[in-house]
C-alpha cells in the first residue's frame, strides 16, 4: 500500500508534526497479521521545511525513515504488561506492541506519527553554526577603589 497526501492533507500535517510545512510525503506499508494483531512495516520519504533552531531560517530536512510497528488488540495476552499504571521496558528487547481499541486502524495516524517521530527535535540548517557571544560584564562600582588599594600612590 502506497499512501501520498497532497496539498491541504500536507499543511494539515504539517501543523500536527509541528513543521512549516511538507512539501512531499510518500509512505510505503505492508500489513500482514502478526500474533492477534498486525505487524506494519514500509519506508517513509518525506520533504519537511524546518525553521533552524540557530539561524532561524527555514530549509527542507528529507526524511528517509523505516516503519516497523506491531499492534494488538487492547485486552491481547500479547500486549505490554506493566505494574499499575507503569510499562515495565527492557531495553535489550524489541519495543512491545502498540494497543488499539477497536477494530480500525487509522494507517494516516500511524504515518502522522512515525514522522513526527523521525524529525530532529532540534533542527540546524546544515552549515549552521552558533557563535556565542561573550559580552564583557560591566566594571563593578568598587573596581576603582580595589586600585587604589593595590596602588596608594595613585591619589
Amino acid at each position: 500500500m502506497v499512501l501520498r497526501p497532497k496539498g491541504n492533507d500536507l499543511s494539515v500535517l504539517a501543523q500536527e508534526v509541528g513543521a512549516e510545512a511538507v512539501k512531499s510525503l510518500e509512505a510505503q506499508l505492508q500489513i500482514r497479521r502478526w500474533l492477534d494483531g498486525l505487524e506494519i512495516t514500509g519506508r517513509i520519504e518525506a520533504v519537511v521545511t524546518r525553521i533552524c533552531g540557530v539561524s532561524l531560517d527555514p530549509f527542507d530536512e528529507l526524511i528517509h525513515e523505516p516503519i516497523a510497528l506491531r499492534i494488538v488488540p487492547a485486552g491481547s495476552p500479547n500486549a505490554a504488561t506493566g505494574v499499575g499504571n507503569e510499562l515495565i521496558l527492557d531495553p535489550d528487547e524489541s519495543d512491545p506492541p502498540d494497543t488499539v481499541a477497536g477494530e480500525v486502524i487509522d494507517l494516516a495516524a500511524v504515518v502522522t506519527e512515525q514522522l513526527a517521530l523521525a524529525l530532529d527535535p532540534f533542527p540546524r540548517k546544515p552549515g549552521a553554526v552558533f557563535e556565542a557571544v561573550i559580552e564583557e560584564p560591566p566594571p563593578s562600582p568598587f573596581a576603582a577603589l580595589a586600585r587604589l588599594k593595590n596602588d596608594p600612590g595613585e591619589s
